[in-house]
């Protein structure tokens, strides 16, 4: 018992989970397809509130299960089937998961609401088979309950409210949630995970993600074989190319993962992180829709860009002692990134040049990360 309870026995992640992460991924996708609809040249705002509260819910749902394995899994069968459970609910939240939600409002609040109540199930489960020997244990696992039965008890009221109101409080329960994981540091910490298994499989969905990015490129192919649709496709591939070195380069080289630590926050950045490369993916595509607007869509590519690595080297806190970034590290990637926000500016009527500087500006980044990382590693 103290074993399973510990989070010392070796995890690794299983076939299963891969599955299960696959499906968050598709409805990611489906978030992407809301803010297609263009309205005078950009996003509705009512839209773009959408695919805001649509992926953080979805991300939110994922890190409570991720975190949940990461602690408490055992890959047994009881465990597998209560993730068949979820995945079948999933697909409803997909479902629901578009610009006209609210003819699904009633059948993407249920199917969140029945998830959330197979996660508190897991958690009882767990909390009667505990070791009275082991109270920090049990104060863990109320803690995570309360707050999955409070998120619960908030998408339960929504269901009438809505009904009879028409407003939409289910987002407050996925507000409430990332509330309270930012302010449960102190019993997350009382039962240590496998930080290299949480590592591995948020570095997996990464990857999914990127899996994305890489079909929305597809399109920068078509169109015939010519000089133009080279640059556009090479320039697309690069930019993708170097997003993912850049992460593959901090997950190798500069994260600590033998380190003894919750994890909790490491993951609760990925959420954003995550946010920010769904947001490149969709940026990439409207970088070829001649319907939207040159201005915002370099704004929102911009953005998106400068976030993403923004998040990414937030993650320095879990860094090897050696590879932590120091103020001036820090100093010259901020100056890199008002550099090319400022050349952007400059260039956004420019479909050749835009590009061009978001290359430049990936790739020197990545490269002055390589470059920090190995020298710190000869000191």
């Amino acid at each position: 018992m103290t074993e399973l309870f510990s989070g010392k026995k070796e995890k690794k992640v299983e076939y299963i989970e891969l599955i299960y992460d696959l499906i968050f991924v598709y409805i990611l996708g489906r978030s992407n397809t809301i803010i297609h609809t263009i309205d005078n040249g950009f996003i509705a705002p009512s839209v773009l509130l959408t695919y805001i509260l649509s992926t953080f819910v979805i991300l939110q749902v994922w890190y409570s299960s991720v975190l949940f394995i990461n602690k408490y899994g055992e890959n047994g069968l009881q465990e597998n089937l209560m993730i068949f459970i979820n995945m079948y609910l999933l697909y409803y939240m997909a479902d629901g998961t578009r610009a006209q939600w609210q003819d699904f409002y009633m059948r993407y609040n249920t199917a969140w609401a029945l998830i959330l109540l197979n996660l508190i199930i897991q958690y009882l489960i767990k909390y009667r088979r505990a070791s009275e020997n082991m109270p920090w244990i049990t104060a863990h696992i109320k803690r995570s309950a309360i707050i999955l039965s409070l998120q619960l008890l908030i998408v339960l009221i929504s269901l009438p409210l809505y009904r009879f109101t028409g407003f939409p409080l289910a987002p407050f329960a996925m507000l409430f949630g990332i509330i309270a994981s930012l302010f449960s540091r102190k019993y997350d910490s009382l039962v240590s995970g496998d930080f290299e298994h949480l590592t591995e499989r948020i570095m997996l969905y990464v990857v999914f993600t990127f899996g994305e990015m890489i079909i929305a490129i597809a399109n920068y192919f078509e169109g015939g074989f010519s000089l133009n649709s080279i640059y556009f496709s090479l320039s697309a591939f690069l930019i993708v190319a170097g997003l993912f070195l850049s992460y593959g380069f901090m997950y190798n080289n500069v994260i600590d993962r033998g380190t003894d630590r919750a994890g909790t926050r490491y993951m609760l950045l990925h959420v954003f992180l995550i946010t920010a490369l769904n947001n490149i993916t969709v940026a990439l595509e409207f970088m070829r829709n001649e319907k939207v607007l040159e201005i915002p869509k370099n704004i929102f590519m911009t953005v998106s860009l400068i976030a993403y690595f923004f998040l990414l080297f937030t993650l320095e806190k879990y860094a090897k002692t050696r590879c932590r970034a120091n103020k001036k590290f820090l100093l010259t990637v901020a100056l890199m990134s008002a550099l090319y926000a400022g050349l952007t500016a400059l260039t956004y009527n420019n479909g050749f040049l835009s590009i061009l500087v978001a290359v430049i500006y990936i790739y020197s980044v990545f490269l002055y990360l390589y470059i920090s990382v190995k020298r710190n590693n000869k000191a």
